[in-house]
């Protein structure tokens, strides 16, 4: 296992195993973990500290960061379930799975499609930005 994979972290790869996204389940390792290599352009850890622990302020600083070339994006389920279909660079289905509340999904690479599967299903999407709208941002097949 290296730096990078976890129990908790399911990994989906094309049929050249290329990875595509990642599933992340709430049982998060004691301490902080790190689960994206340096090239990613979303960047993903954990914490799982003891009450009392803290963590020292701090500021980002300005830094030149590449430009990214594609968008990468993460969901996390609050509530309800939602299946992802994960399809490869060429749009074919490689995967699906059922991410529930307490799961994030980071998507790399390839196609993603969704089904919602309860009512009052919450998700938070973040993606790297800017953002350059819908029609600018992806291709709908």
């Amino acid at each position: 296992m290296n730096d990078y994979d976890s129990p908790n972290r399911t990994n989906f790869h094309d049929g050249e195993g290329n990875l595509i996204a990642y599933k992340l389940t709430a049982d998060f390792p004691e301490g902080f973990k790190n689960y994206s290599p340096p090239g990613d352009f979303t960047h993903t850890m954990s914490w799982n500290y003891p009450k009392g622990k803290e963590l020292q302020a701090h500021i980002h600083k300005f830094t030149e960061k590449p430009v990214t070339n594609r968008t990468q994006e993460v969901i996390v389920i609050f509530s309800g379930k939602v299946k992802i279909m994960l399809y490869d660079e060429n749009r074919r289905i490689i995967a699906e799975l059922v991410a529930k509340p307490m799961e994030a999904v980071v998507f790399l690479a390839g196609g993603h499609g969704y089904e919602i599967l309860e009512d009052n299903t919450r998700v938070l999407e973040v993606k790297n930005g800017p953002y350059v709208g819908a029609d600018a941002d992806r291709e709908k097949f």
